[in-house]
């Protein structure tokens, strides 16, 4: 559990742990939550507070109202995350896992770096870079499979990223900025959608001989040090029927 105090306002910390309860399976398909009445006595809120944080669950897409019964709990898959949401969930957490994920499939080389990725990372194509991928899942099956493309030239001082296993000790982002004492200034991510091809298919677990034929979401993240160098690339490949989403505040 964090030790970061949560400063989101009440209708967002009650929304929160709702949306974690829901993407856990603690709260099942077709349950009701408690009533505005009772949401706002239990965690000391008003009523106005407690029917916005029913209002963002909603728009979520999360639970829906019922007339004369309350609100109930939808049964969809939760939205994948971008490399710079894990990223901001990791500092305040120590996880970048989304609720109810959890990652498997671990798997780390050095390989020749693909056109695209020599690009995004300003090193020549076939330059050896690490390639680190893993599986997130929920309780509805794959959400996305993230690989993280790094320059080799720090598989040397962290001999770690280049093994199949979890980091320890901080993420790569982290590790990174501790050896070369540069921390990480700024991220640029695109979100595209395409079709999936066979190879792609195979990496969600899908049949790659049939893929299906609507697109799916892919997040891409360059993450750039204070020196100017970009030390990671990632590619977070959806599963069909997973969206993204963010949230910022309207100012009027």
């Amino acid at each position: 559990m964090s030790d970061h105090a949560d400063n989101r306002a009440p209708y967002a910390q009650i929304a929160a742990h709702y949306t974690e309860l829901i993407a856990s399976g603690q709260l099942q398909a077709g349950e009701l939550l408690p009533s505005i009445k009772n949401l706002a006595q239990e965690w000391s809120v008003s009523t106005a507070t407690a029917e916005k944080a029913l209002r963002k669950l909603r728009s979520d897409g999360l639970v829906r109202g019922i007339h004369g019964i309350g609100t109930e709990v939808l049964d969809r898959p939760s939205p994948m995350s971008s490399g710079s949401q894990r990223q901001d969930r990791g500092r305040r957490s120590g996880s970048s896992w989304g609720a109810g994920e959890r990652s498997d499939s671990h798997r780390a080389s050095v390989v020749s770096a693909p056109a695209d990725v020599a690009q995004a990372l300003d090193i020549k194509p076939g330059s050896d870079v690490i390639r680190r991928s893993r599986v997130y899942r929920d309780r509805h099956g794959i959400v996305a499979h993230s690989t993280s493309w790094i320059p080799a030239q720090y598989g040397k001082a962290i001999p770690q990223l280049a093994k199949s296993e979890r980091l320890t000790g901080g993420t790569s982002l982290q590790l990174i900025a501790q050896i070369t004492g540069s921390p990480i200034t700024h991220r640029i991510d695109t979100v595209a959608a395409r079709l999936l091809t066979p190879e792609d298919a195979e990496l969600l677990e899908l049949d790659s001989a049939l893929p299906p034929g609507e697109p799916v979401v892919v997040m891409m993240a360059k993450f750039v040090n204070s020196a100017g160098d970009v030390v990671e690339y990632g590619v977070d490949l959806g599963s069909p029927g997973r969206t993204w989403q963010t949230e910022s505040e309207v100012v009027q």
